[in-house]
């Protein structure tokens, strides 16, 4: 279960250097799927209210994004695929329904942290080096975003 997080953590230097809009568009939107989709199933389960108002707001932060990165990808008329989860991702959210009560809260922090890390550096990166100027933009007001995340998960 943790091995999935850590690998995820070491994708993310890759991620920062996707400069092809389609290949961003693409990681976004796993990245995006991941973050809702754990967050809708710890959500069903969890008592502490901390991880309650943090994963409402990913579910909502996160189709916002998507929302934004579609419509930017639309500007810039990039075709995309439908969004799907990454391998690392899948086993990701099979270790969370796996996992029952406070272990299960605490193994969702640690996979937000992980996958906040990997998404700040895809935006980040893409915000700096990206190929399309609609989708730029997009990376460069999510970044911030998700940088905030971050700094929310630290503080649980």
């Amino acid at each position: 279960m943790f091995a999935a997080a850590a690998a995820m953590a070491a994708a993310a230097p890759l991620m920062a250097q996707t400069t092809d809009a389609t290949t961003y568009v693409a990681n976004a939107g796993a990245s995006d799927m991941y973050e809702r989709q754990s967050s809708q199933l710890v959500l069903q389960s969890t008592r502490d209210p901390k991880v309650r108002d943090f994963a409402t707001m990913m579910v909502r932060d996160h189709a916002k994004s998507t929302a934004d990165v579609k419509r930017a990808a639309m500007q810039a008329r990039v075709r995309a695929p439908a969004p799907k989860l990454e391998p690392m991702q899948a086993r990701m959210i099979a270790d969370l329904r796996r996992a029952t009560g406070p272990a299960r809260d605490r193994l969702y922090v640690q996979q937000q942290q992980t996958a906040h890390q990997q998404a700040l550096a895809l935006h980040s990166g893409y915000a700096q080096q990206g190929s399309a100027a609609p989708l730029k933009t997009v990376a460069a007001a999510t970044a911030p975003v998700v940088q905030h995340h971050i700094e929310m998960l630290q503080a649980m």
